[in-house]
């Protein structure tokens, strides 16, 4: 992370944690922040999901932080921060913070839009999902 604005940017297989990314964009001159937080839901495309893994390209990591930096250096954020975890989740798991910090709420949602936008198009991060009928899928892979 080379831009002072990316404050924290990781992938991993713990439970994610609100307050972590939180704690990571405080910041007395900001006036709002913008959080999203993506959880399993149990459907998608009007099947039951039984819970899902995600997998990531060893270049993920490298390729998020870039994505960071880009929201940066397109909004004037104090900060930006996204936690994305790997491995097997189950319903009702955390799969992905973002939050964007900035001294105005406008600017702070735009940015977190982007962020979380961008990461889904652009991050090779790769969801596996199991179904109630036995089938699977798998969502943004090559």
């Amino acid at each position: 992370m080379t831009h002072p604005a990316v404050r924290l940017v990781d992938i991993r297989e713990a439970p994610l944690s609100v307050g972590e990314v939180l704690t990571s964009l405080d910041d007395d001159a900001a006036g709002g922040l913008v959080l999203f937080v993506g959880r399993v839901r149990d459907h998608d495309g009007g099947r039951s999901v039984n819970g899902l893994e995600y997998s990531a390209h060893p270049s993920a990591l490298e390729q998020l932080a870039r994505v960071c930096e880009a929201v940066t250096d397109r909004h004037e954020v104090h900060g930006v921060a996204v936690v994305h975890r790997v491995g097997s989740l189950a319903i009702g798991d955390i799969a992905v913070v973002v939050a964007a910090v900035s001294a105005h709420r406008g600017t702070a949602f735009e940015a977190s839009r982007m962020l979380i936008d961008t990461l889904k198009s652009e991050v090779p991060i790769w969801k596996h999902q199991q179904f109630g009928d036995g089938t699977e899928e798998w969502v943004g892979s090559p």
